[in-house]
């Protein structure tokens, strides 16, 4: 069955996810603040909205993949987006945000009268433009029963993680577990070149053996092992660092509202943060393996 979307942020993640759901054959209304962004996701099927207001109005279902939290509250709230929805409609929110603004984010839908949930992904930019991304939803059962095939045309895996806010958990700590996980792959590579093993053979051990991770068989921080991943084109992003650092500073901020010890956590966030600040701003969150060089020149011969 069709529905009418208005889809609110068309970037690198919203536009292909977008054209997945105009693909799917839904009515899509995409609106963004940066017209380029507007004309590629309409080269893809999406009709274009001249406000996110005016696409909100005409919707079933009203979709936001936002930077941070206080976009969506501004959105929903100062920028009228619930005001103008019709009662009753489903609000899907696929931003990463704070896992308290995501629950305020939900009461200020129930409030005016419609229904929410919160639906962060994982999969990247590669993700989802294939429409193979994994969504973590949070909210009432109802409300997910409505919104799964929708995800499903954007995703291979949707996931119902519990009540409000419990997507955003999901994302954060499955985030946290990816951004430990590479920095640990990655001190194991340059171990390796300290100790004159080759990538290859550290590869072959490593990933049919108690090191296997997704850090390591599917995103690998050097050139070489797998040919797929960022490191063999210069680490152009799949999963941007400060995108991680944004992800991890959520973390730290829920580890530190519940008096959680996790040092290797906060070790992470700070780590992620100075290279996306720094060298890693354009790069891949695999080019951490970078920082932990003492020398520049990588052994395989690429740029390290």
């Amino acid at each position: 069955m069709s529905t009418t979307l208005a889809f609110i942020g068309l970037g690198h993640m919203g536009g292909p996810m977008a054209a997945n759901l105009a693909k799917a054959g839904h009515r899509v209304l995409g609106f963004d603040l940066v017209p380029e962004l507007v004309a590629a996701a309409a080269a893809a099927g999406v009709e274009p909205a001249a406000s996110a207001v005016s696409a909100a109005a005409e919707a079933d279902v009203v979709v936001t993949m936002l930077p941070a939290g206080r976009h969506v509250l501004s959105l929903y709230g100062e920028q009228g987006l619930l005001a103008a929805a019709r009662p009753g409609t489903l609000f899907v929110d696929c931003s990463t945000i704070d896992v308290a603004d995501a629950r305020a984010a939900h009461e200020a839908v129930v409030a005016a009268g419609h229904r929410g949930l919160d639906a962060p992904v994982s999969g990247g930019v590669v993700g989802a433009e294939a429409a193979t991304l994994t969504f973590m939803a949070g909210g009432g059962a109802e409300e997910f029963a409505a919104a799964e095939p929708l995800l499903g045309a954007m995703g291979r895996k949707v996931v119902h993680c519990g009540g409000p806010g419990a997507g955003q958990a999901a994302k954060i700590c499955n985030n946290l577990i990816l951004a430990v996980s590479m920095i640990g792959v990655s001190e194991a590579f340059v171990l390796a070149e300290s100790l004159g093993l080759d990538h290859q053979a550290l590869y072959d051990v490593a990933s049919t053996a108690s090191g296997q991770c997704w850090a390591l068989t599917v995103n690998c921080p050097v050139p070489g092992p797998v040919p797929t991943s960022p490191a063999n084109r210069a680490y152009r992003p799949g999963f941007a660092a400060p995108l991680m650092a944004k992800d991890l500073g959520l973390a730290a901020n829920a580890l530190r509202a519940g008096g959680v010890d996790a040092p290797l956590a906060l070790k992470a966030a700070a780590m992620y943060t100075a290279f996306a600040e720094g060298a890693g701003a354009e790069l891949d969150f695999s080019a951490i393996v970078r920082t932990l060089r003492p020398v520049e020149a990588d052994p395989n011969g690429a740029s390290a």
